[in-house]
């Protein structure tokens, strides 16, 4: 630090300001020092700081399902809001989510002497086990509230599956099926729920509730079967990898979208827009979900306390597989 402070001409305070990102820094000279950082190939000794700071700038993550779309965007967007606040990302994915190997990842976690974990794994029970854990550094959960012991960051999801709802209802929508994720899952069952109380609100009777497991496999097996009953004039599918099965099974059953039948999705993944019809969906903002949880973490690292738990509004996208429904035979 003492060498690029002497080429660009600066106190090796200011070179820190500039490593630190400091808005107290002149736009020439965070260019001068940034120069010299270039000319002199200079890497932080994150050891070194670490000994100063008693920090190891490592975040532990803890998640698991990560081949899904929302799991594995999660993760994307906590990597890079760590990466933007100076941290490290460790990461421990769970093949098998047990009480043993949710201890097991945590207790690795403290070998690397993380400053904090974030935990992303989506079923209720794993934080029964966290609280259960003593650790000396904060948890963060993802896809939960949380309580005083473990505060938490969500989406919320009920109001995502109330947007779809209150959509198709203004369609003239009054059956309204939903082919919800599988039992167990926090998300899955939140959307159930928000699904279940607009319907309610709305005045409508139940409609056919279809349990899934998030595959497009699975929404074109339900689709095929849905198409040759033909009970429902929409169906809210709990994820677009389902809500594409449900096209093709669709279209291969002569039953159009959404002429006959309307489709929502939800996750909003970047193949929505292109399905075929493109697809009206619901879209999570997983960046901001990440940057929400890192900012929790860092909080409660600085003050010792949990904070409020936060929560991230969906917003509806609206394409092509909804419309009016048919008329009554």
């Amino acid at each position: 630090m003492e060498d690029v402070a002497r080429v660009a001409g600066v106190s090796h305070q200011t070179v820190s300001r500039v490593l630190n990102n400091h808005p107290n820094v002149s736009a020439k000279t965070k260019e001068r020092v940034e120069q010299a950082i270039t000319e002199l190939g200079y890497r932080r000794n994150t050891a070194a700081r670490s000994l100063v700071t008693r920090r190891s700038q490592t975040i532990g993550v803890l998640g698991s399902e990560l081949a899904q779309y929302g799991p594995s965007h999660t993760l994307l967007g906590l990597q890079q809001a760590a990466r933007d606040a100076g941290y490290f990302v460790s990461v421990a994915g769970l093949r098998d989510v047990t009480p043993e190997s949710i201890k097991d990842a945590v207790a690795h976690f403290m070998d690397q002497s993380v400053d904090g974990i974030v935990v992303t794994v989506p079923h209720p029970g794993t934080f029964d086990v966290l609280k259960d854990i003593t650790t000396q550094v904060p948890l963060v959960a993802v896809g939960a509230a949380g309580d005083e012991q473990l505060t938490g960051a969500a989406v919320d999801q009920q109001e995502g599956a109330r947007l779809v709802v209150e959509h198709l209802v203004s369609l003239g929508h009054r059956k309204i099926g939903h082919l919800s994720g599988p039992a167990g899952w926090i998300d899955a069952a939140a959307r159930i729920e928000g699904w279940r109380d607009a319907v309610a609100a709305a005045g409508l009777d139940p409609a056919p509730l279809i349990e899934g497991d998030w595959t497009a496999e699975c929404g074109y097996r339900q689709g095929l079967e849905i198409a040759a009953e033909r009970s429902i004039t929409a169906l809210f599918v709990a994820n677009d990898q389902m809500a594409l099965g449900v096209l093709r099974a669709f279209h291969e059953a002569g039953v159009r979208v959404p002429e006959d039948i309307s489709v929502v999705g939800f996750d909003d993944q970047p193949e929505a827009a292109y399905f075929i019809p493109p697809l009206t969906t619901v879209a999570q903002d997983f960046e901001e979900l990440g940057q929400r949880c890192i900012s929790l973490l860092l909080d409660r690292l600085e003050t010792g306390q949990p904070g409020a738990p936060v929560t991230v509004s969906p917003r509806l996208v609206v394409r092509n597989t909804t419309s009016t429904p048919p008329p009554p035979n």
